[in-house]
């Protein structure tokens, strides 16, 4: 059967992981391995992070939580998601922590605990300046008070979110560093045993040296990629993934034949154009057909038209190519390697969104190297 493939190497993950390491020091290093572990299968990924003895790891929703402690996962777990009461129990029972990211939190948690005896482990997230979720900075010092006053509730860590730490002004960057400076002031002031303090993301891991606090949160670093191209490369990551398809067949086509959606491509000469068994249902960018191309065998050859739902053509021109043989995507294969950060300027799309969109049909193969 044929099938796109989303080939996994542990092996670069665990040299990505010591290399971040080396970086940032005595920082306690928390993998995100939300939404699949960014494409890359989350639950093999966690057990190899967990061999490789990290400290925690993140998630956003419960149930991506419940299914890495159903498979064996024992490392503490951060849920990143709106607390809502339903979550208090399953978070208990599992050794999960929640967040407050909204003052009404602090009711729902006093509730429970009143209730129960016992609530699970909380980091107060604080919205330095994201606008998303968070106690709002000038409220924060009402909610450390109210916390401070209410031991049974186990304040474990404290943490904010970058809104611009992969750019290149960052400017606003360090606005929210100082803010958040404010409040691990006003925690110590209150004498708060608060054991983690973390607002580093993988941009700021590379852009900004002074936000690493005592523990970093890194995705997209970690699995082999920059976050944009406005950030530092001063970590030599290797990308985790290498995402390719199955060429399924090969035609002649002759200079002048229209070939896929709207006939917006057309050969200029004979050549042979290859249908590969992956399409825009896999995660491929449709609008990467432009000037998109494709690596085999050490070379590039062009994306030939529209990228179709489930297939794309590639014009190999004088290459023959056999059935079954992969093409690359992006990754690194030795002799033929190309970046997901290359695609994602020329789509005006983020590393992000190119790598959580792997799905569809794609299998996943892990390889220990």
């Amino acid at each position: 059967m044929y099938n796109p493939v989303a080939e996994i190497h542990l092996g670069r993950l665990s040299r990505n992981l010591q290399k971040i390491r080396d970086q940032v020091g005595d920082a306690l290093i928390m993998p995100v391995v939300k939404a699949n572990a960014y494409g890359h299968g989350s639950i093999t990924i966690a057990r190899k992070l967990q061999d490789e003895n990290v400290g925690y790891l993140a998630v956003f929703t419960m149930g991506e939580a419940l299914e890495l402690r159903q498979n064996g996962i024992t490392t503490p777990i951060l849920l990143f998601s709106r607390l809502t009461p339903d979550m208090l129990e399953p978070a208990v029972e599992n050794n999960l922590t929640v967040n407050i990211s909204w003052p009404n939190d602090f009711d729902t948690l006093t509730s429970f605990v009143a209730d129960k005896g016992k609530g699970p482990k909380v980091h107060l997230k604080v919205d330095t300046g994201m606008s998303r979720l968070g106690v709002a900075f000038d409220e924060a010092a009402d909610i450390l008070e109210r916390l401070a006053k209410t031991p049974q509730i186990e304040l474990e860590g404290i943490y904010s979110h970058f809104a611009t730490a992969d750019e290149g002004d960052l400017t606003y960057a360090h606005l929210q560093i100082d803010r958040f400076n404010e409040v691990v002031t006003l925690a110590g002031k209150m004498k708060l045993n608060v054991k983690y303090f973390h607002m580093a993301n993988s941009g700021a891991v590379l852009n900004l040296p002074d936000s690493l606090f005592n523990l970093v949160r890194v995705g997209m670093l970690l699995y082999g990629a920059y976050p944009s191209d406005e950030t530092s490369e001063s970590i030599k990551v290797e990308p985790v993934m290498n995402f390719k398809g199955p060429i399924v067949t090969v035609r002649k086509v002759a200079a002048g034949t229209p070939v896929s959606y709207g006939s917006v491509y057309v050969p200029d000469k004979d050549c042979n154009i290859g249908v590969i068994q992956t399409g825009f249902a896999d995660g491929l960018p449709r609008n990467w057909y432009e000037n998109g191309y494709v690596g085999f065998k050490g070379e590039q050859f062009p994306i030939a038209g529209r990228i179709c739902m489930d297939q794309m053509m590639v014009n190999f021109g004088d290459v023959v190519p056999k059935e079954g043989e992969e093409v690359l995507f992006f990754g690194d294969e030795g002799e033929t390697q190309i970046r997901i950060e290359d695609i994602a300027r020329e789509v005006n799309l983020t590393t992000y969104v190119l790598m959580t969109a792997i799905g569809g049909r794609t299998r996943r193969e892990f390889v220990e190297d």
